[in-house]
């Protein structure tokens, strides 16, 4: 890549970033697409995008970016995982489980995917699965209430009272 692309690039993306911090989300968006069009193999500027374009709420385009990224970097847990998380939005359940899960293959310590299966799975009311996934998410993640409580509610639907309690015991 010639010097002033990489330049022109590099200012934009600094333009994006401080447009994100001013919470200027179309400036910012037109930052991050600008850089595509100098680098279109850009993987970070097309995160930003989708980014951008989910908090917009233009559900159909974030969701189309964040699989653009997956299809060209499949084995960044990250960019599953941020998939995953657009699809829950989306109500694309079964969608976001696999998503959710494909990060976990590539990422077994991304205690993110393991919260965002567990909540899959509950909305999904495949309570025994969900056990698995916020049990892990509590392994990497002892100290983070929101992994816990979910569990216990989860200990709850399965009529575990006394599960629920001594995890709520736990909490305290």
């Amino acid at each position: 890549m010639p010097l002033i692309r990489l330049f022109q690039a590099t200012w934009l993306r600094w333009q994006g970033r401080l447009a994100l911090l001013l919470n200027l989300q179309d400036r910012a968006l037109a930052c991050f697409e600008a850089i595509n069009e100098l680098v279109p193999g850009d993987l970070h500027a097309l995160a930003s995008r989708a980014q951008v374009e989910d908090r917009l709420g233009r559900t159909e385009r974030a969701l189309a970016l964040q699989r653009d990224l997956v299809h060209r970097a499949p084995n960044q847990a990250s960019g599953w995982f941020n998939l995953g998380f657009m699809l829950e939005k989306a109500e694309q359940l079964e969608e976001a489980l696999s998503a959710f899960r494909e990060a976990t293959r590539l990422s077994p310590a991304l205690d993110r995917a393991w919260y965002g299966q567990g909540l899959v799975l509950i909305r999904l009311r495949r309570f025994d699965e969900a056990v698995e996934a916020l049990r892990k998410n509590t392994e990497l993640q002892p100290m983070s209430p929101y992994g816990w409580y979910q569990l216990a509610r989860v200990h709850v639907d399965r009529q575990e009272p006394e599960e629920a309690t001594r995890i709520i015991r736990h909490l305290r």
